[in-house]
This record gives C-alpha cells, sequence and structure tokens, in this order.
C-alpha cells in the first residue's frame, strides 16, 4: 500500500485539501505577481528632459515653447521627439529678458519669431539634471535619484539584480524544503520578503533600495513554490491538474491586480507597501497550513505523518478508527517502498540529479524547457511598454489574455495528458512570436501575434511544474523543482538586455524568444507522460520510469516471464507497477 493509497483512505480532495488550497495555495500566488513585476513601476523611467533653471518659471504654464526653445529633436523608434538626455547651449537670460514682455496669449501659441532659431545652437548635455512628466507617475526610483541618460544602466542592473537574486533563492529554497520541510521554510521565506519589500519604501538613496531589492529577489519563487509543492503532495493523482491550474489562475489575476493597484497608487513608495503589506494576512493561516506527509514519510517521521492523516480523514468525514495513528505508523515504517531504499539519515543533493540515467536525461530536459519558458514569459511581460501607449493599459492585457488558456488547459491536461499540451503550447506561441518579423508595421497585428505568443508562453508555464512535479521522486522533488527553476532564472538574468535589442529593431527581441520556445516545446517531446500516475518515492523508483513511456516500470517485462518472484538484482518495483505486479501474480 503505497501512500497514494493512503491518502484515498482519509480523502483525497476533501474539504481539508479544498481549505488549504483556497486559504494558502491560491492567496500565496497573488502576492507574489506583486513582487515579481512592481519593481517594473516602482522604477519605471518616466519622459524626462533637460532642466533650464532660467526657464523654470515658465515650465508649468508654457511647457510646449520652453521645449521648442532649449529642447533638440532626435529620431527615435522611427519619429522625431524631444532629446532626453541633450539641450541647446543658449544665453538663457537674454531669452527670458525677452519673455517678459511678451503677452501671454503669444507665449501660449509660441508666438516669439524675434528669439532666433535655436537649430543652428549647440547641443550639449544636460547640465542641470532633468524635468520629468509626472502624468503617469508622481515618483519614481529613476525620478527621484535621476537615474536617466549616463545612469541609466542602473535601472537594468537593478532588474538583473533581482533574476540573480531569484536565482540564489531558489538554489538556497530547495535545500530548505527538503530538509526543513515544506511548512517552516515556506513561513520563513515569507517574513523575509514582507520585511525586505516593506523597508525598501523607506530607503534614502538608490544602493540601499538595491540591497533589500535583492533580498525580495531572493524569496519571490520560493514563496509561491512551497504552498505549490504542499499541495500536489496532498491530493490524489487526478486533482493535480486542478492545482496547478488554481495556481496559475491565482497567478495571472495578480498581475491583473497589480495593474489595478499601480492605476491607484504612482507613488513608488507607497507602492513598495501596498504589494507587500498583504502578506500579512498570509500569517493567518499559520495554523491551517500542515506538513506534507508526503515529505514526512520520505524523511522518516512515521508518527508526525500519521497523525497528519488522521487530521485529515476527520476533516474529510472518514470515520477514523482509534488506533490509526499507531496502525499507519507501524505499516509506513515496514513498508519496502519507503525503508528499504531510503536512509533517513542521508542528506540529498544535486549530484543525486545525475547519478543514473533516467533521471539525468529528465533532470537536463525539464531544466531547459524550464528555462525556455522563464526567460520568454519574464521577456514577453518585460516588453509590454514596449507595445506602445499607455503602459498599465498594456501591462493589464499582458497579464488579462493569459486567463482565457486555462479554460482550455484545464480539459486538455485532463484528456490528453501533459506532454502533448506542453509542447503544442510552446510551439503555437513561439511560432506567434517569429511571425512579428512579417508584420511589423501593423501595430494591430503586432499586438494579436503578441498576445497569442503570451498565451502560448502562459500555458506552458502551468503545465511544466506540474510535469515536474510528477516526475521527482519526493525524496528530491524540492531540490530537482529548485535546481531547474535555478537554472531558469538566468533567464530573466539576460533578458533585460535581449528587449535592449529592440532599440534597433522592434521585433528582434520577439523572433530570439520564439525561436527558444519552439526548440523547447519539441524537446518536450522526450519526457514521459504522466497524467493519473502515482508520484514515484524514492530514487530508485524514479530510476524505475523510463524516459519514453511513464506506464510501464522496466521490471515489468521480467516480472511477466515470472510471475512468483522479483527477478534476481532488481532491487525495488516502483509504485506505479505494484498493482499490475499483484494481478499478475494472482492470475
Amino acid at each position: 500500500m503505497d501512500f497514494d493509497t493512503i491518502l484515498n483512505e482519509v480523502g483525497s480532495f476533501g474539504l481539508y485539501q479544498k481549505v488549504v488550497i483556497c486559504f494558502v495555495l491560491l492567496p500565496a500566488a497573488l502576492p507574489c505577481a506583486f513582487h515579481a513585476y512592481s519593481q517594473l513601476f516602482i522604477a519605471a523611467t518616466p519622459k524626462h528632459w533637460c532642466r533650464v533653471p532660467e526657464l523654470d518659471p515658465w515650465t508649468t504654464d508654457y511647457m510646449p515653447l520652453v521645449k521648442n526653445l532649449s529642447i533638440p529633436f532626435i529620431l527615435k523608434n522611427g519619429e522625431f521627439q524631444y532629446s532626453e538626455c541633450e539641450m541647446y547651449k543658449r544665453n538663457y537670460t537674454e531669452i527670458v529678458r525677452y519673455l517678459e514682455h511678451r503677452a501671454p496669449m503669444d507665449l501660449v501659441f509660441g508666438r516669439v519669431k524675434s528669439i532666433e532659431d535655436p537649430t543652428g545652437a549647440p547641443i550639449v548635455k544636460c547640465t542641470h539634471g532633468w524635468k520629468y512628466d509626472k502624468s503617469m507617475y508622481p515618483v519614481t526610483v529613476a525620478s527621484e535619484w535621476n537615474l536617466v541618460c549616463d545612469q541609466d544602466f542602473y535601472i537594468t542592473m537593478a532588474l538583473v539584480l533581482f533574476g540573480v537574486a531569484g536565482l540564489i533563492g531558489n538554489y538556497i529554497f530547495g535545500y530548505l524544503q527538503d530538509i526543513w520541510g515544506r511548512r517552516p521554510s515556506f513561513y520563513f521565506y515569507l517574513i523575509v520578503e514582507i520585511i525586505a519589500c516593506a523597508s525598501s519604501a523607506f530607503t534614502w538613496n538608490f544602493f540601499f533600495w538595491l540591497s533589500l531589492r535583492f533580498v525580495v529577489g531572493l524569496t519571490v519563487p520560493a514563496v509561491l513554490a512551497s504552498p505549490y509543492v504542499l499541495a500536489i503532495e496532498m491530493v490524489g493523482p487526478d486533482r493535480r491538474v486542478f492545482c496547478t491550474i488554481a495556481s496559475n489562475i491565482a497567478y495571472s489575476i495578480g498581475l491583473v491586480l497589480l495593474a489595478a493597484i499601480v492605476y491607484v497608487v504612482r507613488d513608488w513608495r507607497l507602492l513598495s507597501l501596498a504589494v507587500s503589506l498583504p502578506l500579512l494576512f498570509l500569517f493567518s493561516c499559520l495554523s491551517i497550513l500542515p506538513e506534507s506527509p508526503r515529505w514526512l514519510i520520505a524523511v522518516g517521521q512515521y508518527r508526525r505523518a500519521a497523525k497528519i492523516l488522521k487530521t485529515i480523514g476527520k476533516v474529510n468525514g472518514k470515520k477514523m478508527p482509534k488506533d490509526y495513528v499507531i496502525r499507519i505508523q507501524k505499516h509506513l515504517s515496514r513498508n519496502e517502498a519507503y525503508t528499504s531504499y531510503f536512509d533517513a539519515e542521508r542528506t540529498y543533493g544535486i549530484t543525486d540529479l545525475f547519478k543514473t540515467p533516467n533521471l539525468r536525461a529528465k533532470t537536463l530536459i525539464i531544466t531547459f524547457i524550464w528555462f525556455a519558458n522563464t526567460s520568454v514569459y519574464v521577456g514577453l511581460s518585460y516588453y509590454a511598454p514596449a507595445l506602445g501607449g499607455d503602459e498599465i493599459w498594456n501591462f493589464f492585457l499582458a497579464g488579462a489574455v493569459e486567463l482565457p488558456t486555462y479554460l482550455v488547459l484545464w480539459p486538455g491536461m485532463q484528456y490528453f495528458g501533459r506532454r502533448w499540451v506542453l509542447c503544442l503550447s510552446m510551439i503555437i506561441g513561439g511560432t506567434a512570436c517569429i511571425m512579428t518579423f512579417m508584420f511589423q508595421d501593423d501595430t494591430n497585428v503586432m499586438l494579436i501575434l503578441y498576445c497569442i505568443g503570451k498565451m502560448g508562453i502562459s500555458s506552458g508555464f502551468v503545465v511544466l511544474p506540474l510535469l515536474a512535479s510528477e516526475l521527482y521522486p519526493t525524496v528530491v522533488r524540492g531540490l530537482g523543482m529548485s535546481f531547474s527553476s535555478v537554472i531558469a532564472m538566468i533567464g530573466p538574468i539576460v533578458i533585460p538586455l535581449i528587449n535592449h535589442t529592440g532599440e534597433h529593431w522592434i521585433v528582434l527581441p520577439l523572433i530570439i524568444m520564439g525561436v527558444l520556445l519552439t526548440v523547447g516545446g519539441f524537446a518536450s517531446l522526450w519526457l514521459p507522460e504522466t497524467r493519473g500516475q502515482n508520484l514515484p518515492q524514492t530514487l530508485e523508483e524514479g530510476e524505475a520510469v523510463p524516459i519514453q513511456n511513464m506506464i510501464r516500470c522496466f521490471y515489468k517485462k521480467n516480472i511477466e516471464n515470472d510471475k512468483s518472484e522479483v527477478p534476481k538484482g532488481a532491487k525495488v518495483v516502483c509504485s506505479l507497477c505494484q498493482n499490475d505486479i499483484k494481478n499478475l501474480r494472482q492470475k
């Protein structure tokens, strides 16, 4: 009797699991979406131009006139715009004396022909700072500390370091999750995230703010991953799709809500508080969130696992015998599937993911696909403001287009499995991104292809974590998923540089991301199907699942020839085939 059989006895998707999912899994996804992308608005670079101190009194009422007198035009993105980093070198004191004697209506309509045409004047870099357009954002990190022009690389550096932090945080979190357990590691990262993000609102210089954002970056992926892993370990195989869909719906809603919050709260300090303080309510779920009984069994804590299973059964309305804890504890402690080949004192590391051929191949393929998905998802989300128009509306649209995909994914994963849905989603999304080069002059078609690409990558992001969690064995599940996501976090580090290439050719970033996504889609065909299968527990069970066929254990062929005993050299028979083997021996 494996864990999924025990879970069916106490209820594999009853009231207990629904409470955990509704009050922990879904709320945890919302703020993670806030923190992952709020930096795009907190450190947004508003439109700006050189400040001319002599003309300051005139900027409020006569801004067009001031710009025409002091700022040259440059060609940018195919159109002429006011320069953001250069100004005319002129005698502005004399210009002000002339303006003081002009009628207001002359100034409004720019009737100042007596002033020499500035076109022939020398052009110099801004020498007295900048003026900022405050129509979108009253103040941001970039405008408060003048991180523009020669200093604009600091904003890109902040995004890169945020990605580096996510990479490091995922790596550390993988060990904490498998050593401490799902519950304590989740709340540890949660409190760190709240303190760091809220504190960043009170910083007085850029580098202090940057250090706190680095700490936030350490925690964002982990806060979302722990409840997700816990949820899929507490439900039966037929409900893992629901957990995955629910988690991603919550994340997409979080993106939409972030756009709504930014629409209301534009000041970067207030915005930092608005996206961090809501996390406090998750601590009200401290008594609700249990430790994963599947993980407890994997590390040999059978009595504690039995107590949680009994609680699950009671909440789910099952009649539980008084000696249930003792009976299950004894059963688990003598179950060969958990004790014969697992040392409770052993610490698992990354090398365990590469020791055996099947697990090594799965790890490499999952990691590459995860890298492709993360890179493209983050890249397209960052790319939304480049579509033109209102930045907040574009970001809202980028999040909203994800939601309809779940209506198709839910039945798709249930009936067609994980592998083909993942493959088709990535290929469709990648093809849409690549096709943008054919319609780069048509804004509407570009927008449609962008939305298709965003829907495709969003679908891939739904399927991949579920598929990975069903392929990695329990003893290294947290470590394996963290390793894959750690490598994938290299994507957000290089994505700002890739998007930067769009300044010269606007569709180049989309083409690069489309090719990467398409290659990842074809690579997913090498992974085995996991629909309706039990989760592998030990490394041996994970290795017993062939890379091309998830249904048949490679020991099964030998057992069909000899129904009386396990063949020599077979150290373990995976739990996926135990029922089939039992039926064979009864014939």
